[in-house]
């Protein structure tokens, strides 16, 4: 059922902070968007960020667990170990908000990623896992304060906005998971190059949000408490926020899994190792149209029942083809699963708006959903690859996902209903 315009914004209030902002506050923040092309530069460098230093390792795990001689269980950490991470920033990330302000910690989880990258592909083990826990973690704290910034300096454009940021993370992943194989060979067959590349656009975005830390300045600290409508163990005591966050975490899931292992899937039945990654890229690109599609869409309805069946039929179906006829229908079943994945991305961040009374709320309900959903999420990669080291087949892991998919229809017809938090 359909309804004119239901807005997505809330109202202003820092959704990263949890504060009204003070007349000096006010002062910081005009001063901050009267500079629009820095702001809307730091948004999209920043949001070509959060995805590409994980898309990065996908196309090259079968090299990088050659160099350091990993099992497919061992490889699976390369991936899952970021995810994981992910969900721990998420716990951080809104103290860190509150203690400095949403620009200075931007500022900081640019440069921590850069470092991450860095570290990843020094000669150790301990160094490709540590870099992953770096580069999860500045992810996380990315991906937390991301949207209540974009809440706070354009409330009346927030679903346009996130359709910006949402689609430049995707369209970084796109060109990194593309770009990451013919790297590797213009450096001389060096995986360690192709992935270091990446901190150089970490670095860019770090130099777009140093003017903006600068600028607000004046804003930090000045600032006096907000009254949520929810209080902030209500949040968790919510069925309906539990029914957003397992959806969420579900949806990364099958995501992650499809990052971590895709190329491989494809490489493992015969296919080239550029070609898989060119796949994996197009696989990326496809999900920018569910991403921006969806979100239009939960916003005009008053239960969103609908797209949660349309989101999840789509990855089951994309799914279920890998199984069958991962060559054959490569590009077919990434189409597929690229709407859907786009799709229930953008469907998750939706619902955590939609659902949420006031823009506190939606705040605390964002950082549940993506700690418990991102931890939930880096089981996936790791569960994959050690089914598929134990039964030296693909079919059982797949399998597995459209039992996860199956669940997160459940979770997500009870999600999608007209309720607020």
């Amino acid at each position: 059922m359909s309804r004119p315009e239901a807005p997505l914004s809330l109202p202003l209030v820092d959704a990263e902070t949890e504060v009204r902002p003070s007349p000096r506050g006010a002062a910081g923040r005009r001063a901050l968007l009267a500079h629009p092309a820095w702001l809307m530069a730091g948004i999209v460098l920043a949001s070509l960020n959060m995805r590409a230093a994980l898309a990065s390792v996908s196309p090259l795990v079968g090299d990088i667990a050659a160099a350091f001689g990993l099992s497919s269980t061992a490889s699976s950490l390369v991936t899952s170990v970021p995810v994981l991470f992910l969900g721990a920033g998420a716990l951080v990330a809104p103290w860190l908000g509150r203690r400095f302000g949403a620009e200075p910690v931007l500022l900081a989880a640019l440069l921590l990623l850069g470092a991450g990258i860095l570290v990843r592909v020094l000669p150790s083990v301990y160094a490709l896992y540590g870099g992953g826990v770096l580069v999860g973690t500045a992810i996380a704290l990315l991906n937390v304060l991301m949207p209540g910034l974009i809440k706070r300096d354009f409330p009346d454009r927030a679903a346009s906005m996130t359709s910006v940021y949402t689609g430049a993370m995707i369209a970084g992943a796109t060109v990194v998971a593309a770009a990451s194989v013919p790297l590797e060979q213009a450096f001389g067959d060096s995986w360690e190059a192709s992935l270091a590349f990446w901190s150089l656009l970490a670095a860019v975005a770090a130099v777009a949000w140093l003017p903006q830390v600068l600028i607000a300045r004046g804003r930090t600290g000045q600032a006096v408490r907000a009254t949520p409508a929810t209080p902030a163990r209500g949040v968790w005591r919510s069925a309906l926020a539990w029914q957003v966050t397992l959806f969420m975490g579900l949806q990364s899931l099958w995501s992650y899994v499809l990052i971590a292992w895709m190329p491989t899937i494809f490489t493992d039945h015969g296919m080239s190792r550029s070609t898989a990654g060119v796949v994996f890229a197009f696989n990326n690109l496809i999900q920018v149209a569910g991403a921006f599609v969806v979100p239009l869409l939960a916003g005009r309805m008053r239960s969103q029942r609908p797209l949660v069946v349309l989101v999840t039929t789509l990855v089951a179906a994309g799914y279920a083809g890998l199984m069958v006829a991962p060559v054959e229908g490569a590009w077919l079943w990434s189409a597929v699963l690229g709407v859907g994945q786009g799709g229930a991305v953008g469907l998750a961040l939706t619902l955590i708006v939609l659902r949420s009374g006031d823009a506190v709320t939606a705040s605390r309900l964002s950082g549940m959903a993506q700690t418990v959903g991102y931890l939930l999420a880096a089981a996936g990669p790791l569960a994959a690859g050690a089914v598929h080291q134990a039964t030296g087949s693909w079919s059982v892991p797949i399998a597995l996902v459209l039992v996860v998919c199956a669940t997160a229809l459940g979770v997500g017809l009870l999600a999608a209903r007209d309720r607020k938090v």
